[in-house]
């Protein structure tokens, strides 16, 4: 729980996460990847599976599934039903998993000031160069 008594200020996913994404049949699935712990803890606790199939109920009358990645400072999403019965089948244009990943990095969450100057302070990790 945030106990911190900053300002709240709404933020977009892209700004403190990534995602990869892929599609198969009639499901989608992202990872979305903090990046760094500080993010992740923010992720983790503002997007759960409803919040997600929220953001995506225009598109989406499936069940979304959800999994915590820690140690990769992640979670899992599989949208059930996302693609209208498959890729080929769906009458939507670019309606696949890296779409709908970029439209889940504009879903907003809202943070502390305090907090987001943590998240933006603290050095990214992973694989890429500095």
């Amino acid at each position: 729980m945030n106990t911190e008594t900053s300002q709240r200020v709404r933020v977009p996913l892209a700004r403190i996460a990534h995602a990869r994404s892929g599609d198969k049949a009639d499901w989608v699935d992202f990872g979305l990847f903090a990046w760094n712990a500080a993010g992740y803890q923010a992720i983790e606790r503002e997007v759960s599976a409803a919040r997600v199939q929220a953001h995506f109920t225009p598109w989406l009358p499936g069940e979304v599934d959800a999994w915590p990645l820690p140690n990769l400072l992640a979670l899992k999403f599989v949208l059930r039903g996302a693609l209208q019965g498959g890729g080929a089948r769906n009458l939507r244009l670019d309606n696949l998993g890296k779409a709908m990943a970029g439209a889940l990095l504009r879903l907003e969450i809202e943070l502390g000031t305090d907090e987001l100057a943590r998240i933006e302070s603290e050095p990214r990790v992973g694989w890429w160069p500095a």
